[in-house]
């Protein structure tokens, strides 16, 4: 697949995971508290602040947005990067390996390509907008693999997957999803942008979660709809524009929304 950007983009992966792999289980990684409370490491900031150069140096035209250094210029429409250094900084922290970089290209509102590097678990994934979405584990320099989203059709014979219950209580809507997790055949709790890539492979039929902000979303939209799946927020609206997320096969959706709602 040849795409100058998609390039850029796995070389940044490429960058990201030589610095935050040494960091993972490090004796003396650094944690500390950000003002909500929760944790950022020396790795998300070191990550973030490597691939910014990067890209102010190769897209110097381009606006972008990260995690922990913020936007670097208002940017309602036109190019942008949306980059977390590190989706799943708690399980970094605690020596779990689901943790992963999101790499992400809009155009205005409209996604490009998404990145999700996952070194821990030798595994990455990535879609170009119109060239469909894809998997490969780099260290075995493996051939990528498309991806494609199930053909469930039904919520009694669906997975579904999602991260905690606490946000569900938050929006008042905690006993819609415990309802929703009854309707279904199975939960899991893969949590983080781990439910998305699984459910972009087949593996599971839904994911939800009821706190997320741009940069959790932006690089796993791309990937679940290239892939054939759906990604909107609770409303119903379509892409990583709103304060939670709900993504599905694309059959489920709709019984997936009356749920929750």
């Amino acid at each position: 697949m040849s795409n100058p950007d998609l390039t850029l983009a796995l070389s940044l992966a490429d960058l990201a995971d030589s610095l935050s792999l040494p960091r993972f289980q490090a004796a003396d990684l650094k944690v500390d508290a950000k003002p909500d409370l929760s944790p950022v490491t020396d790795a998300d900031l070191e990550v973030e602040q490597r691939l910014r150069e990067v890209l102010q140096r190769e897209r110097p035209e381009d606006a972008l947005l990260g995690e922990e250094y913020g936007a670097d210029r208002e940017a309602e429409d036109g190019r942008r990067w949306i980059i977390d250094p590190i989706d799943g900084t708690k399980n970094f922290v605690r020596g779990t390996p689901v943790w992963a970089t999101l790499i992400a290209l809009y155009d205005g509102r409209s996604p490009l390509l998404g990145v999700v590097s996952a070194p821990a678990l030798g595994r990455r994934w990535y879609a170009v907008r119109g060239a469909g979405a894809w998997v490969l584990s780099p260290a075995v320099h493996e051939d990528a693999r498309r991806l494609s989203v199930s053909a469930v059709r039904s919520l009694e014979d669906a997975s579904l997957s999602y991260s905690s219950l606490t946000g569900w209580a938050k929006l008042g809507i905690r006993e819609q999803f415990i309802g929703l997790t009854d309707a279904v055949w199975r939960t899991r709790a893969y949590g983080d942008f781990w439910s998305y890539m699984l459910l972009a492979e087949g593996a599971v039929d839904l994911a939800a979660e009821p706190e997320l902000a741009l940069h959790d979303m932006a690089a796993v939209v791309p990937i679940i709809t290239e892939a054939g799946g759906r990604f909107t927020d609770l409303s119903g609206a379509d892409g990583p524009w709103g304060a939670n997320g709900l993504a599905s096969n694309g059959l489920l959706h709709e019984a997936a929304l009356e749920a929750l709602r």
